[in-house]
């Protein structure tokens, strides 16, 4: 039955159906609009967790750094010899892999406290470790090995139940799959990789999980005729369980970021120096040196409240969403720094949310005339967010137009503001009150009766 099953499968990415709203080519996919769920959401979690989460050191590449590149990473190799015996494997790491304290639902409600809309797993990493029990990754993946459960499954359940967004992250490549390996030394001219594990596997992913966004990554060292991601990605928009609300990146092929897709990546923790014409996001970590856990990570390496605040209004502005990212331990827990910080996320999206959650970027995006001011809009509002206290109890907002039907309000704060024009018709300086406290230390003034 798994034989029928499988050659039924892969004829179907060979032979997209004739039928198909979108053909696969690039043309045709990338003209597919974006289900609209996902602009509006603008804040989404990611998480990377692994057997890389077990040896908790330098980063979730780990594996490749220590025994992948040529020459290895000395600390690497330095960090393995003073901790593990001699002759002791990567894979040795996944039953260490336990998530014993790994609770869905608690993970949810940070997730929901967080104020973002999206959550993204990651379901397979570049050491092909999957977290859920993949008919393709024979003892493997979590089911079989380490947890000995369903982390995908079980994760997605707990957040759907919370009107959350769910998605899976996955690695094309893997670093060391003999198929992989074979296809690579043959310079790609084979797929024996590609037909046998990573699209069935996919195919898998998709139908069992349903997820609404597939974040692609690991395609750079073969081009997306090797992956067969047009083919892919032609079922998945069109005969998928998801093929109405899915939505994907643009990492499918050397040569594709920033081109051909859904959204745009165009590299990790991108930010582009003007509005860009197409839809993008940002996917930053709170640690900065690593997306896995790292045991020994500092203060002085995490992204602080207020930096997160700042890049993540920057980037709507600028027509983005903001993916941040935070590494679990192996026994499932997130580490109790990271939690501070999604929740301060959530408690200053509590009171600025109207200004982020389905916005526009208006037509001016910033202005840094006194300090920066970055602004939003949504149906006939502007929104001004500054992300340092204004050292003056005025602030000066050069770009709107103002009119005689102009109001100006603080979010969290229906009283009106005093104002006066700058110039005739242009410009208004805005007498502040006592600011609260907010965490993150960035307030937003909502303008009505402007242009």
């Amino acid at each position: 039955m798994l034989a029928v099953t499988f050659v039924l499968f892969v004829g179907a990415f060979l032979s997209p159906p004739v039928t198909a709203r979108y053909t696969a080519d690039w043309s045709s996919l990338d003209a597919r609009p974006l289900p609209s769920w996902y602009d509006g959401a603008k804040v989404g979690i990611f998480i990377h967790w692994g057997v890389f989460s077990v040896p908790g050191f330098d980063s979730e590449w780990f594996w490749w750094h220590w025994q992948g590149q040529q020459p290895p990473d000395q600390k690497c190799v330095n960090y393995m010899s003073k901790n593990y015996p001699p002759g002791f494997s990567y894979p040795e790491f996944a039953p260490q892999f336990h998530a014993q304290f790994f609770n869905p639902e608690e993970w949810a409600d940070i997730f929901k406290a967080s104020g973002a809309k999206y959550v993204v797993l990651t379901a397979k990493h570049h050491e092909g470790f999957t977290n859920w029990g993949s008919p393709n990754s024979w003892n493997w993946n979590s089911v079989d090995n380490g947890p000995h459960r369903d982390l995908v499954g079980d994760l997605g359940e707990a957040v759907r139940k919370r009107s959350l967004h769910y998605g899976l992250y996955n690695s094309l490549y893997e670093w060391f799959h003999p198929l992989y390996l074979n296809d690579k030394k043959n310079s790609f001219k084979t797929q024996e990789f590609v037909l046998h594990k990573l699209l069935p596997e996919l195919y898998n992913m998709v139908v069992r999980y349903r997820p609404e966004v597939i974040w692609s990554d690991g395609d750079w060292e073969a081009p997306d005729t090797y992956w067969n991601s047009t083919q892919f990605l032609a079922w998945l928009y069109n005969e998928s369980p998801v093929k109405d609300t899915v939505v994907t990146n643009d990492r499918w092929g050397a040569g594709c970021a920033c081109k051909h897709g859904g959204y745009y990546n165009c590299q990790d923790k991108y930010t582009p120096g003007q509005l860009p014409q197409h839809k993008w996001e940002k996917c930053t970590s709170v640690d900065k040196l690593s997306w896995g856990y790292r045991r020994n990570m500092k203060m002085s390496e995490l992204m602080t409240l207020p930096t997160i605040i700042e890049d993540l209004v920057h980037t709507v502005a600028l027509g983005g969403n903001y993916l941040l990212n935070v590494g679990p331990t192996p026994d499932g827990m997130i580490p109790a720094v990271f939690e501070e910080r999604l929740r301060g996320v959530g408690a200053w999206l509590e009171i600025n949310g109207e200004a982020i959650y389905a916005s526009k970027p208006w037509r001016v995006q910033a202005e840094n005339t006194t300090m920066p001011i970055w602004y939003t809009s949504k149906g006939t509002s502007v929104y001004a967010t500054v992300t340092t206290k204004p050292p003056k109890p005025t602030l000066q907002l050069l770009e709107p137009k103002t009119t005689s039907l102009t109001k100006v309000t603080l979010l969290g704060n229906s009283n009106p503001l005093p104002w006066s024009p700058i110039y005739p018709n242009g410009g208004l300086s805005v007498l502040l009150p006592e600011l609260p406290y907010t965490p993150g230390q960035a307030w937003t003034l909502k303008l009505d009766g402007v242009q």
